[in-house]
């Protein structure tokens, strides 16, 4: 079960914070819950603009969590930033929520997160400095970002986005890490998508099924990565690593399937976090908490190239 744990770090957990030095930052609030920092390089042009979008759980701008700290988003932002592109990243609403212990889990929805990134982007729209604006979702950002690009975003790249709805992806994994749970997960999601609730789950599963978050399952399940991907009508680039052990290649695999436009990579010895592996799952899992572990220069030329373009 440690994979989907790592997956579903839903609303728990103070967040880290990493400090940028040697970049020209700004901190800007968009909305009364979303804080971010912006980082623009110093030329005389107008840049294009990535806003990042993290993943699952209460992720911040830097693509960390309680007791997860390995900087992923910091330093793609800083990376793309050495090639003249200007990113926006930002703390998930739930990591200020937490802060002000004002979190209520019961009322927290999947289009909060869409409708975060489409006030992010009709900020930005505003600013002259930015030539286009781009979406970089990673993993459960994915997601989002692809459905708050409709709303008028210049490109879109997925990084670790899963290709099929989320209960699939779940029941998928339960498949290879336990699968004495696979009938009960299946029949509870069956159950959640038709009556918006399930009752009858194994303790198991308690992790995804407790009340508290099912309305936020429930309202996840209700977007279809290969449907949203393929309403884009701008520039798209699908990103994996072969050493993802969260999110599969296959997923991937299935969003290029929906949209044979996009342009597709998948980057060798590349993790979840993407950082580069060259060892078994515990040296892919140690990673995930080492603070000062580079993302892999591939990623950063593979995006830079893609927005340039």
């Amino acid at each position: 079960m440690k994979n989907i744990f790592l997956i579903f770090l839903f609303f728990f957990g103070i967040i880290a914070s990493a400090q940028n030095e040697n970049y020209y930052s700004e901190n800007l609030s968009i909305t009364p819950l979303i804080d971010g920092t912006l980082l623009v390089p110093e030329v005389n042009e107008k840049l294009p603009l990535a806003i990042l979008i993290g993943g699952s759980g209460p992720t911040d701008r830097n693509g960390n969590q309680q007791m997860v700290v390995n900087n992923s988003l910091k330093f793609l932002a800083e990376g793309l930033y050495k090639t003249n592109i200007a990113t926006f990243r930002y703390d998930k609403r739930i990591v200020k929520q937490m802060k002000q212990r004002s979190i209520d889990e019961k009322n927290i929805r999947f289009s909060d997160f869409i409708d975060d990134a489409v006030a992010v982007l009709n900020y930005f729209k505003k600013d002259k400095r930015f030539s286009k604006i781009y979406f970089i979702g990673h993993s459960q950002g994915s997601l989002v970002g692809m459905v708050a690009a409709q709303s008028g975003a210049d490109g879109f790249v997925s990084i670790a986005g899963t290709g099929q709805e989320i209960d699939d992806v779940i029941v998928d994994q339960l498949a290879k890490q336990a699968p004495g749970l696979v009938d009960n997960a299946r029949t509870s999601f069956d159950d959640l998508r038709a009556n918006g609730v399930a009752y009858n789950y194994s303790p198991g599963l308690a992790s995804i099924f407790r009340k508290e978050i099912q309305p936020f399952i429930y309202t996840w399940m209700q977007f279809n990565p290969q449907v949203e991907i393929a309403k884009l009508q701008i520039p798209v680039l699908i990103v994996n690593g072969d050493k993802d052990i969260q999110v599969q290649v296959s997923e991937a695999e299935l969003l290029k399937k929906a949209k044979p436009d996009a342009e597709y990579r998948i980057i060798p010895s590349m993790n979840h976090i993407f950082k580069k592996i060259q060892g078994n799952d515990l040296e892919n899992s140690k990673s995930y908490n080492i603070y000062n572990l580079p993302v892999m220069p591939e990623l950063i030329n593979t995006i830079s190239d893609f927005i340039k373009k």
